[in-house]
């Protein structure tokens, strides 16, 4: 397969030189190949994968002039056939490792923290200075309010997940979607352009120089409610970072009640893509808590 994929990069950039490539493991919707050690190129696995990835491609050219953090800028691609194996991006590989809880929890200096959050923070303030308006007007992108997104959710969660799920638990998940979709939190609600993955995988950064080296995985992005980055910033990291986070980020605490919200529904939506993709994993490790 990867030397198909090797031909197809070439018949589409013959003046790029391949000296040696290897398989990244990482994708689960995207053959990723590393090209001479400093190139990564996705090739989405399904039609919606290319659907997106197109789209992720416009929104990364857009934003790179708005975001100082090192972001996946398209080099090379290929669109001309809509087909899973001849569409692909190619773009530098960023350095840095993923910043997993694990590595944040071993940092003891506070001020090595803070500097991490304001790294983080300054990202997201500055992704989110991108309005939903202008983002849907140069971006040409759909606009859905999170409203009606978590009443869908909150539906197939209903029909779906409840029988797999204990009458305690129903009763829990019924009551936080009922109070967040009647309450006022999603009033004076200013939509922007989201990350809308913003977790541990898709942070780099380097440990040496405690520099967030990149961010990565944009394929979530769209517009939406800024306190859903935030919410992956609170579910990767807990409580303590995500306050230093969330107290340097401009009016901050009104978003926080939103954030611990969206990040309650997470394992459940694991578990609802478990049982729509047949994925026993991602559902057995959703369900597990509401049993």
């Amino acid at each position: 397969m990867n030397h198909k994929l090797i031909e197809q990069i070439q018949s589409e950039h013959p003046d790029l030189i391949i000296n040696d490539f290897y398989d990244n493991e990482m994708g689960q919707n995207n053959d990723v190949i590393i090209v001479n050690e400093s190139l990564v190129f996705r090739f989405p696995k399904y039609k919606q994968g290319i659907i997106q990835l197109r789209r992720e491609t416009e929104i990364l050219k857009y934003i790179k002039d708005f975001v100082k953090v090192p972001i996946p800028i398209p080099i090379y691609e290929a669109f001309d056939e809509l087909e899973p194996g001849k569409v692909f991006t190619g773009y530098n590989l960023i350095e840095g490792n993923p910043l997993w809880r694990k590595s944040l929890l071993e940092i003891k200096s506070d001020e090595q923290l803070r500097g991490l959050a304001s790294q983080l923070v300054s990202f997201l303030a500055a992704l989110h200075s991108i309005s939903g308006e202008l983002a849907s007007r140069e971006l040409q992108l759909e606009a859905s309010h999170p409203r009606e997104e978590m009443s869908d959710l909150y539906e197939k969660i209903q029909h779906k997940l409840f029988p797999f799920m204990s009458k305690e638990s129903q009763i829990s998940v019924t009551e936080s979607f009922e109070d967040f979709l009647s309450g006022e939190a999603l009033s004076n609600l200013d939509l922007a352009l989201i990350h809308g993955d913003f977790g541990a995988s898709n942070i780099l950064w380097n440990s040496g120089t405690d520099e967030i080296s990149g961010i990565i995985d944009f394929g979530g992005s769209g517009i939406g409610d800024p306190a859903y980055d935030f919410a992956g910033l609170l579910s990767s990291y807990g409580e303590d970072f995500f306050n230093k986070c969330i107290d340097q980020y401009p009016n901050g605490k009104e978003i926080a009640k939103r954030v611990h919200f969206y990040k309650s529904t997470f394992a459940l939506q694991e578990a609802l893509h478990g049982i729509e993709n047949d994925d026993e994993q991602a559902f057995e490790a959703g369900i597990r808590d509401y049993r």
